[in-house]
């Protein structure tokens, strides 16, 4: 896992914003003979970067431009990845036409911002690539009918580090960004994530999904329930990311996977689990233990515990069904969210991945 540097920290540019100043500066050739470098764009928030040209290439009816990401201090996949975009003239009233190339991917399922069959390249980015064909053809006296090829050198291999596989997108990465700006270490392109995956579940009409904190939990329940990839939702840390967007979007029910400590945070009502920003409370567990009628000796170890794992292993080797209780209660958070419309069952799995606790299903 990469760790968050110390300090003031870099913004970096999204995949899209790239690709919209690799086109702009294209298309500025194609109808001037002269590449703008460096390009500046506008971005949705009215912030004007610009970016420097790493090749171009031009002929009569097409030009290349090609920009490394800067990602800035977050630790993306695409960090310095070179992205490029290739416009082409099109047929007089065509428009504009989105081509994948080399390392971008397809959609292939439903429940996507971008229908199955088209180019991963999603709706802000289109739009922000539109804009600068408009720009560019009034400015220069072009049609704007054009031809947009986005292409990732080495993305499909890329790819395989984010969730496109999962989501259908196959083939290679997405162009992304809402904002065109990279924020370092943000949770909010992991939540979104979590978000596309509901999507594409309800699409394709899963009746059964899961959330699981890591992917020693994953295996565990896919493996329990004969679960598929298409079925798994990368809820990590974010269980209320996930919650939240289930409660709106609801699909019939959900298996919540995930070791001791973490579904404990959940228990006690946190909806965000990263140590950082959620701790598990030993006296919270302590008094659960007394409802358990735990020896003494256990409830005050408890009290002043190093760790939530130290209490579970002296549970288990006592044989107090402390686990199981964490799985109910846990289990009751996450109802309290849904509010009714999912099912929903819990399973505690220990390090090496052996499932120790379950709830029962309720809704």
């Amino acid at each position: 896992m990469a760790r968050k540097p110390e300090g003031i920290l870099k913004r970096g540019w999204t995949t899209g914003a790239c690709a919209t100043a690799a086109t702009k500066a294209a298309y500025t050739a194609l109808l001037t003979n002269q590449f703008p470098d460096p390009v500046t764009i506008t971005l949705p928030k009215g912030e004007q970067p610009a970016f420097a040209l790493c090749r171009e290439e031009l002929n009569d009816t097409t030009a290349m431009a090609a920009i490394v990401k800067d990602a800035g201090d977050d630790p993306d996949v695409t960090h310095q990845a070179t992205i490029i975009s290739r416009v082409s003239l099109g047929q007089p009233g065509s428009g504009i036409v989105f081509h994948a190339g080399e390392g971008v991917g397809m959609v292939t399922k439903p429940g996507l911002p971008i229908p199955a069959g088209e180019p991963a390249i999603n709706p802000m980015p289109r739009q922000m690539m539109s804009g600068v064909i408009a720009d560019v053809a009034q400015e220069h006296g072009g049609t704007g009918d054009v031809i947009i090829e986005i292409s990732i050198p080495g993305g499909e291999e890329l790819a395989t580090k984010t969730w496109n596989p999962r989501l259908g997108i196959l083939g290679g990465l997405s162009i992304l960004g809402t904002t065109g700006v990279v924020v370092p270490f943000s949770c909010s392109s992991w939540i979104h994530s979590i978000h596309r995956g509901i999507d594409v579940a309800i699409a394709t009409k899963r009746s059964h999904v899961s959330g699981c904190t890591g992917s020693t939990s994953e295996k565990a329940v896919m493996d329990l329930y004969g679960l598929e990839e298409g079925d798994m939702l990368d809820m990590g840390d974010f269980a209320g990311g996930m919650l939240k967007y289930l409660r709106e979007h609801p699909l019939p029910r959900l298996t919540i996977g995930g070791g001791f400590g973490k579904l404990t945070k959940l228990a006690m009502g946190h909806r965000d689990l990263h140590s950082g920003r959620s701790q598990v409370d030993m006296s919270w567990l302590a008094e659960r233990l007394e409802e358990l009628n735990a020896p003494t000796d256990v409830i005050e170890e408890a009290k002043t515990a190093n760790t939530a794992n130290q209490i579970l292993v002296r549970c288990l080797e006592k044989g107090i069904p402390l686990a199981e209780k964490i799985a109910y209660l846990a289990r009751d958070e996450a109802l309290k969210i849904l509010n009714g419309k999912t099912a929903v069952d819990v399973i505690i799995i220990d390090r090496p991945g052996n499932i120790i606790a379950r709830s029962d299903i309720d809704k």
